[in-house]
């Protein structure tokens, strides 16, 4: 998941991405995370339209470290040049041989896909996920 997702899950855990959360910490699918999510995660829970607190920062960036697989890349791909931050996104799905990244990110979106792996909406990812749920 990009690091849009886990901000909307985290600010508003009413919504219906949340849901997201709910089947990564039941392990519906692997999520991976890398140190450079996880950092660009807590920079922007800390910035001031969020103002969060650095102590429930530490907490969710815990969190997410322990639900998800860490992944450290190795290389990072030039592939998104409107948005670096956005390349550090592929290198953990390439990294972590991923199947699909998760985005809110139009300029993730606009790929489709990138080295073989698949990038979807996180609302589309989420309604794939209930229809799994209804045909089990």
């Amino acid at each position: 998941m990009d690091t849009n997702v886990y901000i909307s899950i985290f600010n508003w855990p009413a919504g219906q991405l949340a849901e997201l959360w709910r089947h990564a910490r039941k392990g519906t699918f692997e999520l991976l995370v890398s140190p450079a999510i996880i950092n660009e995660l807590g920079s922007t829970l800390r910035e001031e339209r969020f103002s969060w607190a650095d102590n429930e920062i530490r907490y969710r960036l815990k969190l997410v470290a322990r639900v998800g697989k860490l992944v450290v890349p190795k290389t990072i791909p030039d592939a998104v040049k409107e948005d670096p931050d956005d390349n550090h996104i592929l290198a953990c799905a390439i990294a972590g041989n991923a199947n699909l990244i998760v985005s809110r990110d139009l300029h993730l979106l606009r790929l489709k896909s990138y080295e073989g792996v698949g990038i979807m909406s996180a609302i589309d990812f989420l309604h794939t996920l209930e229809g799994f749920e209804k045909a089990a």
